[in-house]
């Protein structure tokens, strides 16, 4: 079985844990508590020099990008039709891989781990500029307009079914009010996410129905 390297607060590790849910995919869970800074810890890092999650390990094959993660799984399932084998899609898909790692990760991403976890994490550690929270609300925003004007006549994001353009791009999307930036402006982006909710062995993640859950503690 394949094993991933997670954490219960990452949202690239939840949408590794969600496609595999849905695509009833067994995965071996291992957590890693980044309080801890067990991802730092030689023995993973020996897996993983970036010491990041999530990290998936199958076999030889050691993937460490959340994205490379959901094309090698969707991949290894075709008859669950999140991923494609035609080239046009997945161009379109591997669009909005590109649009979760650039504008979400930069953007909503950003303002949630600054205001909810004291830090970008961007893979640049903790440390925050003045501008910092400003910058990825700004940024935030503005992907939930793109968004909301993307889903306006259509259901999902790449294709006309669900893929992992969805899954890529949804987590901190739905997370977004973490970061203090509402998502009641943007009517077919809520429609979006709930559509996402409704998919058969769909799971939550900490957060979406709680956004203060973790300034609480």
């Amino acid at each position: 079985m394949a094993k991933l390297y997670s954490n219960i607060d990452s949202g690239n590790a939840y949408k590794v844990r969600l496609l595999a849910s849905l695509i009833g995919q067994e995965l071996e869970v291992i957590e890693l508590s980044l309080s801890k800074n067990e991802q730092h810890d030689p023995s993973f890092q020996a897996i993983n020099p970036k010491g990041e999650v999530p990290t998936l390990v199958d076999g030889s094959n050691i993937i460490t990008d959340s994205s490379a993660i959901l094309v090698y799984i969707a991949g290894k399932k075709p008859d669950s039709k999140f991923w494609s084998t035609d080239i046009a899609e997945q161009a379109a898909i591997v669009d909005w891989l590109a649009f979760a790692n650039s504008w979400v990760q930069f953007g909503v991403f950003t303002a949630r781990a600054v205001l909810s976890f004291g830090g970008q994490f961007n893979g640049l550690g903790s440390s925050v500029s003045p501008t910092t929270y400003e910058e990825g609300v700004k940024r935030g925003k503005r992907s939930l307009e793109i968004l909301d004007e993307r889903l306006r006549e259509r259901d999902w994001l790449a294709l006309e079914r669900p893929t992992i353009a969805d899954i890529a791009v949804f987590p901190y999307i739905a997370l977004a009010p973490m970061g203090d930036i509402s998502l009641e402006p943007y009517e077919n982006v809520l429609k979006w996410i709930v559509r996402i909710k409704a998919l058969k062995s769909f799971i939550p993640a900490t957060g979406m129905d709680d956004p203060m859950y973790y300034r609480r503690k």
